[in-house]
C-alpha cells in the first residue's frame, strides 16, 4: 500500500513539472508524394541568414542533437554527395501580450455596466497589464540535396520566459519532439 502511494505521488510530481514548464507545440509538414525510404545519408546545411539570437552554444547544442536524431533514425551523416540537406533554423522574436481589465463601481448590481437612472456616483476604473516575452520557434528543414526541394519541415515554437535551466538535456528532448514524425510513414527504428 505504501509502496502504491509512493509512486502515485513521484508520477503525480513528474506530471507536475512537466505540465508548468513552458509548452512547445510542434507542427509538421511534408511533401506526401516523396518515398523518403531512398534516402540513407544526410549532411547539415547552413544557410546565409545565421541566427545570432541564440548563444554559439546552444546553437551548438542544436547542431548536435539533430546529428544525433538523424543517425538514431538510421542516417549516415556524410560530408560530401549526401542524399538530404537538414537545416535548423531558429528564431526569437520580443513580443509584448497587453491585457485591461475593467472594473465598475455604483449602482447596477450583476448587470454592470448596465445601470438604471442618472449614473450619478458610477465609476470605473481600467487597469492595463503589458507584458513582455520572447517567442521562439526552431524550425528544422530536411530538404532533398540534388533538387534542392523542401521535403519535410518540423517547428517547434514556445515562449521563453527564462533561459534554460539545464540546456544539455532540454534542447535534445526538444529536437526529439520536433523530429519525432520524421521520417513520415516510415515506422521508428
Amino acid at each position: 500500500m505504501k509502496k502504491n502511494i509512493a509512486q502515485t505521488v513521484c508520477g503525480a510530481v513528474i506530471l507536475l513539472s512537466v505540465a508548468c514548464g513552458p509548452t512547445l507545440k510542434v507542427h509538421t509538414d511534408y511533401d506526401k508524394s516523396v518515398d523518403f525510404q531512398r534516402y540513407k545519408t544526410f549532411s547539415l546545411y547552413q544557410s546565409d541568414s545565421s541566427s545570432t539570437a541564440i548563444s554559439s552554444l546552444n546553437q551548438q547544442r542544436i547542431t548536435n542533437a539533430v546529428i544525433q536524431e538523424m543517425k538514431n533514425k538510421g542516417f549516415q551523416q556524410t560530408s560530401s554527395n549526401a542524399d538530404l540537406l537538414v537545416n535548423p533554423v531558429t528564431i526569437v522574436k520580443n513580443k509584448v501580450a497587453l491585457s485591461s481589465n475593467t472594473d465598475y463601481y455604483g449602482y447596477g448590481g450583476v448587470y454592470r455596466p448596465y445601470y438604471w437612472g442618472s449614473g450619478l456616483g458610477v465609476s470605473s476604473t481600467t487597469n492595463y497589464n503589458v507584458q513582455q516575452y520572447k517567442d521562439g520557434s526552431l524550425i528544422i528543414d530536411v530538404i532533398d540535396a540534388s533538387t534542392k526541394k523542401l521535403l519535410w519541415q518540423g517547428t517547434g515554437n514556445s515562449e521563453i520566459d527564462s533561459p534554460l535551466k539545464d540546456p544539455d538535456t532540454q534542447v535534445p528532448k526538444a529536437v526529439n519532439k520536433i523530429m519525432s514524425g520524421f521520417p513520415p510513414g516510415i515506422a521508428k527504428k
